[in-house]
């Protein structure tokens, strides 16, 4: 086996230890490396892409972040992962194992690819991305078939909470999982009450401002595509917004709350 089969195989080998639950996860993943070029079969580029995948395979298992860069010019290549912050080191690991699969499989030729999933995002390019913030792709996925109907909701309590936590994640660059806040509490209405648990991350390589700009652009999908549901997740390349509603109890019917469940994912 030669060419290509040899160079494909030898990846996939090192991928069949990963277990089924982080596998399962690729259904649910955006792709991205379909705007670049592609590269030769010989070129040192696929060595340096996968010596920093191999990196960031290797340092999922003992942080939530990290980048890494391999080659010289023009066969630079510049990659990173970045695993939720509520995730245990397992769960990192198994998401950034599961990701890189997915690069092989579809991306292999690309010099570029980015990977969202629900709990991690890889990426690597021959363009330097570190410290950046950037608006697209993103992705929304939220519940459509539980909706809350509450004028109050996102105009005044969902915004006023994640303000808050904007503000304690741009300020957190020091901390064990820098950038990440996230925080639950009950809240009573006219309406009815509910437990609302929200959550804010930045990629560490962003500087407190670019993490608040990042986190902005973030809430800004949010009003527009599903402020009313009742569970959303919002991913941009260097951050993300989630927030769920639980223990709901209506005190009047317009509150309206429906019992399908079902979730909707929008990609930009």
């Amino acid at each position: 086996m030669t060419g290509i089969n040899t160079h494909f195989a030898v990846a996939l080998f090192c991928f069949f230890s990963f277990s089924l639950r982080a596998m399962s996860q690729a259904s649910q993943m955006l792709i991205d490396c379909t705007q670049f070029d592609n590269v030769t079969r010989t070129s040192s580029y696929l060595s340096n892409r996968d010596m920093v995948l191999s990196t960031l395979r290797n340092r999922s298992s003992i942080g939530s972040y990290s980048n890494a860069t391999a080659g010289l010019s023009p066969n630079t290549i510049y990659g990173m992962f970045l695993c939720r912050g509520d995730l245990n080191r397992t769960s990192c690991s198994d998401c950034v194992n599961a990701t890189t699969l997915e690069i092989y499989k579809s991306c292999f030729y690309r010099k570029s690819a980015l990977v969202i999933s629900n709990e991690c995002i890889v990426r690597y390019s021959n363009v330097s991305f570190f410290t950046l913030v950037e608006d697209v792709p993103s992705t929304a996925r939220f519940s459509t078939g539980n909706s809350l109907d509450s004028p109050q909701f996102f105009s005044q309590t969902l915004l006023e909470k994640l303000d808050a936590l904007i503000l304690r994640a741009s300020l957190s660059s020091s901390l064990p999982v820098p950038y990440f806040v996230d925080d639950q509490q009950h809240v009573t209405q006219l309406e009815g009450s509910y437990d609302l648990h929200a959550m804010v991350q930045c990629s560490p390589d962003l500087d407190p401002r670019n993490c608040t700009v990042c986190l902005r652009l973030a809430v800004q999908r949010l009003s527009g595509c599903c402020s009313h549901a009742q569970f959303a997740r919002i991913f941009y390349t260097k951050c993300l917004i989630t927030y769920e509603i639980s223990a709901l109890q209506p005190n009047v019917t317009s509150l309206g709350v429906t019992k399908s469940e079902s979730l909707t994912v929008y990609i930009i």
